[in-house]
């Protein structure tokens, strides 16, 4: 059987887009929830628990955006201009929070300019990612092979309900995370933000999981349809148990539960996505294999990809392996 060298590079960046959701997720979540710790001591210590990682973590996204261009150019090609806004916005919000993290240890008279610089640009990437998961999954124009639409296609309402769910479900796993590398006052602020949270995730789990099959009738067709619908309907019964025993975890403080809870929250959301796009990667227009580069390029660089992607993951490892454990306003403990 030959290697379908698109499928391969498909799942690569699949789960270099999971492996940043995951792991950027969190940190950016970690900033939205700033506003709501005491300053000094709490938000020093919420700052601290993602400084050694956050930078680290932003490497999938470089690898997902780059892998996008050379492995599915024609993907790149439709879906950039669709979403220059959020894209563009996204990325200041990620420069703001990443200048804060260099400049708010350096000054204490500016230093609320610096926590609302890493509040707000936290707060705004994590409604660009969103934004941009909700146009592209809404469709885009496609004129030949070019994006066809305005400049404005992206705002719609239910680009900007994908907006706020992703803000929110950043903002639990923050909360989840610092339950996890906390203690005392600030440990205890993260249980009641992580209550709070997480029904609003679920809400929003629930709201733009409604409105995706009424989309398109290819959504509606990949999850309603006999016999799919056996197998698309474990989707929502595991959010459901895993809701649950993210329920109970709060309620018994179980903390070392509640942050993989809420990572397995989003890798069921992950699940639910590839249920409504594959094969497509512009939704109902082109797929993967349509927007693929030569065969003779995927193969050239997944050489580099096989090098590269162990590395990634052996020294991101390292990194949270070495910082494990609490972490207080001085640093790790």
């Amino acid at each position: 059987m030959p290697i379908d060298l698109t499928l391969i590079w498909a799942a690569i960046l699949a789960f270099a887009v999971f492996a940043y959701v995951a792991m950027d997720g969190f940190d950016l979540g970690v900033g939205v929830l700033f506003p709501f710790f005491q300053r000094g001591a709490q938000r020093d210590t919420a700052m601290n628990s993602v400084a050694p990682v956050w930078d680290g973590n932003e490497t999938w996204l470089i690898l997902g955006g780059g892998g996008l261009f050379a492995a599915f150019p024609l993907a790149y090609a439709i879906l950039m201009p669709a979403v220059y806004t959020p894209l563009i916005a996204m990325l200041l919000g990620l420069v703001f929070r990443g200048v804060a993290f260099e400049y708010r240890w350096r000054t204490e008279r500016a230093k609320w300019a610096w926590d609302l610089a890493f509040c707000g640009g936290s707060a705004l990437a994590a409604l660009s990612q969103g934004v941009i998961l909700g146009a592209i999954l809404q469709g885009v124009k496609v004129t030949g092979r070019s994006y066809g639409g305005g400049w404005w296609d992206w705002l719609t309402p239910f680009s900007l309900l994908c907006g706020v769910s992703v803000l929110a479900g950043y903002s639990l796993l923050g909360a989840t995370w610092l339950v996890l590398k906390t203690e005392g006052a600030l440990q205890d602020r993260a249980y009641r933000l992580a209550a709070w949270l997480t029904g609003a995730t679920l809400l929003a789990i629930f709201s733009v999981s409604l409105a995706t099959p009424f989309l398109g009738a290819a959504y509606w067709r990949r999850w309603f349809e006999f016999p799919r619908i056996l197998a698309t309907a474990q989707v929502p019964l595991l959010v459901l148990l895993t809701a649950g025993a993210l329920v109970y975890g709060l309620k018994r403080r179980r903390e070392t539960w509640l942050f993989p809870l809420a990572l397995g929250l989003f890798a069921l959301g992950y699940v639910g996505l590839a249920i409504s796009l594959f094969p497509y990667v512009v939704p109902t227009q082109v797929t993967i294999w349509q927007a693929a580069a030569p065969p003779s390029s995927q193969a050239f660089m997944l050489v580099g990809a096989a090098i590269l992607v162990p590395i990634i993951l052996a020294y991101t490892g390292y990194a949270y392996w070495v910082f494990r454990g609490k972490v207080g306003a001085e640093g790790y403990h």
